[in-house]
């Protein structure tokens, strides 16, 4: 079993939710923590929160790479070393297809999946070359199935999970380790927060209604089951609500999971 005390570890999108949950347990088990965001101000009420624990905050646009790459090098500087990475930071965009620009995709595509790329490419060289790491990707359980009207969502999170199930193979006998991490129905302000597409209609709200009936799960939960998760091994973790009933619905009823899902949400 893995402990976390003393390790080193980079947060992004820590200024709310799941990413504000994981900095302050990462302190509570004795890590000292790289915490990043676009919003100033959130990012200092997460450091508050951890307490007296060695927490060092970064504003960080996770979509550009020059940025990253900038980020890396200080906490680098800062810290001495990374061993644990949290591709965290996220957005939703609620919109058919039919109803959603290119650009609009561009936008989540660059948070949602260029951000996890960004943030591997970043702090893997470190990783490899100390032969110790953890590369931890924040899917979602729309990584797991697609659902109508997040289909841009769905484009993003399928790709974290495509991104860290390869690094699974690629990263074999490194020392270094890709855990993905599929929430589900997170009580967080990302679904509240969520941008609608130009042309959104009435599909979407009502979409948009729905979804936020179903946010139960504390975030607090998600960020211990996830460093649960981590110091015993294991590189897939699901968690919260739905998550693990969805990943074996997909399982049992590939091609039949969507009327499933119509009746479950």
């Amino acid at each position: 079993m893995t402990s976390l005390a003393g390790k080193v570890a980079v947060v992004t999108g820590a200024g709310s939710g799941i990413g504000r949950a994981l900095a302050v347990e990462l302190a509570n088990r004795g890590a000292r923590v790289a915490i990043s965001d676009i919003d100033a101000s959130g990012l200092e009420q997460t450091r508050a929160l951890c307490g007296g624990a060695d927490v060092r905050s970064y504003k960080l646009d996770v979509s550009r790479a020059e940025e990253f790459t900038a980020h890396a090098a200080e906490v680098l500087e800062d810290f001495g070393t990374v061993h644990l990475v949290f591709n965290n930071a996220g957005a939703t965009l609620i919109g058919t297809l039919e109803h959603t620009e290119v650009e609009e995709i561009d936008w989540l595509l660059g948070i949602n999946l260029r951000g996890v790329i960004c943030g591997t490419k970043a702090f893997l060289p470190t990783m490899l070359a100390q032969r110790e790491g953890w590369i931890v990707n924040i899917s979602s359980i729309f990584g797991l199935v697609g659902y109508g009207g997040q289909s841009a969502y769905n484009v993003t999170k399928f790709g974290v999970r495509g991104l860290t199930e390869a690094l699974w193979s690629e990263l074999e006998g490194t020392g270094v380790e890709a855990v993905l991490v599929h929430p589900g129905a997170i009580a967080t302000n990302i679904e509240r927060a969520a941008r609608h597409t130009v042309n959104a209609g009435k599909v979407e709200a009502d979409l948009a209604a729905r979804t936020g009936t179903m946010l139960v799960t504390p975030p607090e939960v998600v960020a211990g089951n996830i460093l649960d998760g981590i110091e015993n091994g294991r590189r897939r973790i699901l968690t919260g609500k739905y998550s693990r009933s969805i990943f074996w619905l997909t399982r049992l009823m590939p091609n039949r999971y969507p009327a499933v899902l119509k009746r479950m949400v």
